[in-house]
C-alpha cells in the first residue's frame, strides 16, 4: 500500500498551517500528496506556493479570475524574469487544478476547461510580451493599405475543444491576415515579424529551465507540417486547404479555436475554412477515411507495444472522439448543431436527433468521463505526458487511489469494462455494412480483368442472373473505357467495390440492362464527388433503393442525376416514402432554414433542396404505386404552397428592414396593408404535376392617402409590393447550382403581360367585373388564395364569388366556351396517327375541365355552393350534390378524370409522351365525348 511518509506529511502540513490551511485542507493534503509525487515535491521544495494556493483551492475558477491573477502576477515581475514568472504561475495553477480534481471539488469538465484556460492565458501572455518587444524594435506590422496586422493563434485538438488534459502538449497554428511590412525604423516583412514572434512564443512556453516548462508546443498541424512556414497569411492558408488539404486535417479543424491574438480576424479565418471541414452533402467517405486513420494508429500501437494506451488503444479516448467526429464530418455541413468543438455536446446532439441510441450515448459519455479522469490522474503523478497504464506497482496503486478504488485489482476491471463498451460501439458504427470485396467474386473479375474473354465474362454474368449477358457486358465495358482511366486512385478503389455490388443487385431485377445503364449514367455524374460512391458502398440499402427507383422511373433517375445530393435521402428507405402533411412540411422547412438565419443564399439553396427532396418522396411513392393519384397532386401542391410561403415571408421581412412597413391613411385611421399570392391553374386547382409551372397573381390591399412605407427609406406602397413580387419571381425561377424552384407564369394577372405586376384589390375587382374576358373568368374558377396578408383572402374570395356567380346568357356562354376549345384544338400539334393526347386530345383532361367550368359559370348564380372549391373533383361532387349534374354522369367524369390524370403521372415518371394509342382509355374518352356532346351541341 502506497503511503506518504509521516515525516513528509508533517513538513507539508506545518507549511500549510502557516499559510492558513484549515482541517479540511490538511485532510485533502494527505490524499493529493500520496497520489502525486509531483505535487508533493513541488510543495516541499517551494513552500511559498502555499500562500498562493490556500485562497484558490476551495472555489471554482472563472476566466476573469485567471486573467486577473495573471495580470497581478506579471505586474510585479521584471521583463527579464518573464519566462520564470510564467513557469511559476503555471505550477501554482496546475497544483490548484489537480487538487480540486483529485479531492472531488471539480468534475471532469471543470478540470479540462481550467487546463485549457490556463493554456489560453499562457499563450496570450507570451504573445503580448514578445509582440511589444518586437514592435519596439521593428514597428507594427501593417498591410498594403496601412491597416495594422496582428498574429492569430489557433488552438487545435483538445485545447481547441476546451478538453486539454493535465500534462498535454498544445497544438497551435499561427496565421495573419495580410502581407506587408512593419512601420518602424528597422522595417521587416510581416511574415518575418510573425515568424519571429511565433518562435519567441514557442520558446517561452516550451523551453525547459530549472523552473520547468509551461506547455510543450506542437506546430506540426500547420500547412505542410514541419516543412511549412511557421506563420502564413490567410490567403495562403485558404489556398492550401482548398487544394492540398488532407482528410485528417478536416478532423483537426473540427476543434480549431482562436485562443490568442487577433480574435476577430481569427474568426474570419475559421469561417473561411468551414467549407473545407463541413461539406454541404452527407460525406460518407468519412467512414473509410476514419477506418484508415484508426488502422494506422492500431498498427503503430502494436509496433510500439502500446496496447494499454488509454488514449489510442482499443476502447480508448480517441475512439469516442472518432465516433463524434465521424458524424460531424458526415452531417455537420447540413446540421450546424453538430459543428461543436465539444465531444460531449456532439454526443448529446447525436442522441437528441436519434442518430445514435440513447443507451449508446450514455455508455460513451460515461466511458469518456472515466477515461479522461484516468488520463489526468495518471499524468498528475509525475507531470508527464503519458497515456499508457503504469507498470510499477506503486504508480498503479496511486492511480487506483486517485480514481477512488482501494487497489489496482479493483480499478482495472472497471477500466476494462468501460473500454470494452466503447470499443464495441466503435466497431458497430464503423463496421462496413457492405459485403467485403472477395477476390474470387466472378463479377469483380468481369469488372477488373480486361483480358477476360467475352465468353467467360458472359458466362459469369449469366450465372449471376443476367438474362442478356452480352448487353450487360457491352454496357459495362463501354462505360469503363470511357471513365475508368480518367479518375483518381481513390475513385478507382471505390468503383472496384461498388460496380460488382451493383451488378449483383441488378442482375435478377426487372429491366436489368436499362437499369444498369441508368445507374451507370448517374455514377458518371458523381465521379467528381466520390463521397457518393462511398455512400452507395457503405449503405447497401441506398444502392438497392437507387436501383429500384431507376428501374421504376427514368424521370426519378434523371432527377437524382441532376441533383445527386438527393442520394443522401436513399439511406433511410422508410423515411423516403413518408408523405408529410402541410404542417409537417412547414415544420421541416422552418427547421432547415433556421440553421442558417443570417445566410439568405444558403437559406434559398436549402429551400431548393427541400423542394427536390419533397418531390422525390412523392415520385418514389408514386412510382412504387403506394400513393393515389389525387394524393400525388395534393402533395405536389402542398410543397409549392410551403415554398411560396417561405419565400414570401423572407422576402417581405428583408425588404421591410430597408423600407419599413407599408402604411395607409384611411377614413377609419392608419392601417397596415399587405400582400398576397393567388394561385391559378393547377396550383389553384390543387392539381400540380411533376413538371408544372406556377400560375401566380399578386395582390395588395393598400388604399387611401399617404400610402408609403415607414422607413428607413420611404417608398410608395405600390413600389414596395412590386419589389416583393419581383424578388419572389427571381428567387423562384433563378437557376443555380442547387437547381431551380419553379418556373413562374404571371400572365393571368389583369391585362396580362401589359398589366401591373401587382394589382390592388380594388383594381382587380373592377377588372374582373368589367373587363375580364371569358377565359379569364374560367381561370378564376380554379383560383385561390395561397399565402400572404389574411384580410386579402376573404376579400379575394368575395370578389371571386361575385364574378363567377354573375348570371350569364346560357347560349352565349356555351357558344363562347365551345369556340374557345375548338380554337385551342386547331392551334395545338396533332398527335401521331391512331394516338390521342391525354390532356389536350378530344375526350381528354382539358375537355373535362371545360365542361366543369361551363357548368360552374352557367349555374353558380343559383347554386353558389358549387364554387366553394377550386379542384375539379370537388367541383364535380358539388355539381352532383346541387343536382346540377346527374350523378351517373358526374361519377363517370370523376372516374375518367382520375384515370387520365393517373396516366399522365405514370408517363411523366417514365419520361414518355402524353400521346397514347387511341384504343387506350376508350371508355373514359367515350364518357367525356358524350358529356361534351350533351352540353355543347345545339
Amino acid at each position: 500500500m502506497v503511503q506518504l511518509p509521516e515525516s513528509d506529511y508533517q513538513f507539508l502540513s506545518e507549511a500549510a498551517i502557516v499559510a492558513g490551511a484549515d482541517e479540511v485542507t490538511l485532510q485533502q493534503l494527505r490524499v493529493i500528496a500520496t497520489v502525486s509525487p509531483f505535487i508533493a515535491q513541488s510543495l516541499k521544495t517551494l513552500p511559498w506556493l502555499w500562500v498562493q494556493l490556500i485562497p484558490l483551492i476551495s472555489k471554482p475558477n472563472h476566466e476573469r479570475d485567471l486573467r486577473a491573477r495573471f495580470d497581478a502576477w506579471f505586474a510585479t515581475r521584471a521583463d527579464e524574469e518573464f519566462d520564470r514568472a510564467l513557469r511559476q504561475i503555471r505550477r501554482i495553477e496546475m497544483i490548484r487544478i489537480a487538487w480540486r480534481d483529485v479531492c472531488g471539488l471539480a468534475d471532469t469538465q471543470e478540470t479540462l476547461f481550467d487546463l485549457s484556460q490556463l493554456a489560453d492565458q499562457s499563450v496570450q501572455q507570451a504573445l503580448l510580451f514578445h509582440e511589444a518587444a518586437l514592435t519596439a524594435r521593428h514597428g507594427s506590422p501593417r498591410d498594403h493599405s496601412g491597416q495594422m496586422q496582428r498574429l492569430v493563434v489557433l488552438g487545435m485538438g483538445k485545447l481547441g475543444g476546451y478538453e486539454l488534459n493535465y500534462s498535454s502538449d498544445i497544438d497551435l497554428i499561427f496565421a495573419f491576415e495580410h502581407e506587408g511590412e512593419t512601420d518602424g525604423e528597422r522595417p521587416i516583412a510581416n511574415s518575418q515579424f510573425f515568424i519571429k514572434l511565433g518562435q519567441r512564443i514557442i520558446r517561452s512556453l516550451d523551453h525547459v529551465t530549472s523552473d520547468g516548462f509551461v506547455f510543450r508546443v506542437d506546430m506540426r498541424l500547420r500547412p505542410h507540417g514541419d516543412e511549412g512556414a511557421l506563420a502564413l497569411p490567410f490567403d495562403a492558408m485558404e489556398h492550401y486547404y482548398a487544394t492540398l488539404g488532407r482528410e485528417w486535417e478536416r478532423y483537426a479543424f473540427i476543434k480549431a479555436r482562436v485562443i490568442a491574438g487577433d480574435f476577430a480576424a481569427g474568426e474570419t479565418l475559421l469561417n473561411q475554412l468551414k467549407p473545407f471541414v463541413y461539406r454541404k452533402y452527407l460525406d460518407f467517405g468519412a467512414f473509410a477515411q476514419l477506418r484508415d486513420m484508426k488502422k494506422a494508429i492500431e498498427v503503430e500501437m502494436t509496433r510500439k507495444g502500446l496496447i494499454d494506451n488509454i488514449k489510442l488503444g482499443p476502447g480508448g479516448i480517441r475512439e469516442v472522439e472518432f465516433i463524434g467526429q465521424l458524424f460531424q464530418l458526415l452531417r455537420g455541413g447540413r446540421e450546424p448543431r453538430l459543428q461543436s468543438r465539444s465531444i460531449l455536446k456532439t454526443l448529446d446532439v447525436l442522441g437528441e436527433t436519434h442518430q445514435l441510441p440513447a443507451s449508446m450515448i450514455a455508455e460513451l459519455k460515461s466511458g469518456y468521463d472515466f477515461l479522461r479522469r484516468t488520463e489526468n490522474r495518471l499524468q498528475m503523478q509525475h507531470d508527464q505526458q503519458t497515456q499508457s497504464l503504469p507498470i510499477k506497482d506503486d504508480d498503479r496503486t496511486r492511480l487506483a487511489l486517485a480514481m477512488g478504488f482501494d487497489s489496482w485489482q479493483h480499478f482495472l476491471p472497471a477500466l476494462d469494462a468501460h473500454r470494452h463498451r466503447i470499443h464495441r460501439h466503435f466497431g458497430e458504427i464503423l463496421k462496413t455494412q457492405r459485403d467485403e470485396r472477395r477476390d474470387d467474386d466472378p463479377l469483380l473479375t468481369v469488372w477488373q480483368d480486361d483480358s477476360l474473354s467475352d465468353a467467360r465474362a458472359m458466362n459469369h454474368l449469366e450465372h449471376e442472373g443476367f438474362s442478356d449477358p452480352q448487353a450487360a457486358l457491352e454496357t459495362l465495358r463501354a462505360w469503363k473505357r470511357e471513365h475508368y482511366a480518367l479518375v483518381s486512385d481513390i475513385v478507382r478503389q471505390r468503383l472496384d467495390v461498388l460496380i460488382p455490388n451493383l451488378l449483383h443487385e441488378v442482375a435478377t431485377g426487372d429491366n436489368a440492362i436499362s437499369t444498369l445503364q441508368a445507374v451507370l449514367t448517374l455514377i458518371s455524374a458523381v465521379l467528381g464527388r466520390s463521397v457518393y460512391l462511398a455512400l452507395l458502398i457503405e449503405q447497401p440499402q441506398a444502392l438497392r433503393q437507387l436501383i429500384q427507383l431507376c428501374s421504376a422511373s427514368p424521370w426519378i433517375s434523371d432527377l437524382l442525376r441532376q441533383h445527386p445530393i438527393l442520394l443522401d435521402e436513399l439511406v433511410d428507405p422508410e423515411a423516403l416514402y413518408v408523405q408529410p402533411d402541410v404542417d409537417d412540411l412547414c415544420a421541416e422547412l422552418d427547421g432547415l432554414l433556421s440553421r442558417f438565419p443570417e445566410d439568405e443564399e444558403r437559406q434559398f439553396d436549402e429551400l431548393r433542396r427541400f423542394r427536390q427532396l419533397s418531390v422525390l418522396r412523392v415520385a418514389a411513392a408514386d412510382a412504387m404505386g403506394v400513393l393515389p393519384v389525387m394524393r400525388v397532386s395534393d402533395q405536389l401542391t402542398w410543397i409549392a404552397e410551403v415554398a411560396l410561403r417561405a419565400v414570401l415571408n423572407r422576402t417581405r421581412d428583408k425588404l421591410q428592414e430597408r423600407y419599413g412597413r407599408p402604411q395607409a391613411t384611411t377614413p377609419e385611421g392608419v392601417i397596415e396593408p399587405g400582400f398576397a399570392i393567388i394561385g391559378y391553374g393547377k396550383l389553384g386547382g390543387i392539381e400540380l404535376g411533376y413538371g408544372s409551372d406556377l400560375d401566380l397573381v399578386f395582390l395588395h390591399d393598400s388604399d387611401g392617402e399617404e400610402t408609403v412605407t415607414t422607413g428607413p427609406q420611404v417608398i410608395d406602397n405600390s413600389l414596395f409590393f412590386a419589389r416583393i413580387a419581383q424578388k419572389i419571381i427571381h428567387t423562384l425561377s433563378i437557376r443555380t447550382p442547387a437547381g431551380v424552384l419553379y418556373e413562374i407564369d404571371t400572365r393571368l394577372r389583369p391585362d396580362g403581360v401589359g398589366g401591373l405586376l401587382v394589382s390592388s384589390l380594388k383594381g382587380f375587382a373592377q377588372y374582373q367585373q368589367e373587363h375580364a374576358w371569358l377565359w379569364e373568368i374560367q381561370a378564376l374558377c380554379r383560383a385561390r388564395f395561397i399565402c400572404g396578408h389574411p384580410p386579402i383572402e376573404s376579400a379575394f374570395t368575395a370578389i371571386r364569388k361575385a364574378v363567377i356567380c354573375t348570371p350569364r346568357d346560357p347560349n352565349m356562354l356555351r357558344s363562347e366556351i365551345r369556340a374557345m376549345r375548338e380554337k385551342m384544338r386547331a392551334e395545338q400539334d396533332s398527335p401521331p396517327p391512331d394516338h390521342f393526347h391525354l390532356k389536350r386530345g378530344v375526350g381528354g383532361i382539358t375537355d373535362i375541365e371545360f365542361i366543369v367550368q361551363y357548368l360552374l359559370l352557367r349555374h353558380a348564380h343559383a347554386h353558389p355552393e358549387i364554387i366553394r372549391f377550386t379542384d375539379n373533383i370537388r367541383q364535380l361532387t358539388a355539381l352532383m350534390n346541387e343536382k346540377v349534374l346527374p350523378e351517373a354522369i358526374g361519377s363517370a367524369l370523376i372516374t375518367a378524370y382520375q384515370s387520365l390524370r393517373n396516366a399522365t403521372h405514370r408517363r411523366t415518371l417514365a419520361n414518355q409522351s402524353l400521346n397514347v394509342p387511341i384504343a387506350d382509355f376508350a371508355s373514359e374518352r367515350a364518357t367525356v365525348m358524350a358529356t361534351w356532346q350533351h352540353y355543347f351541341t345545339d
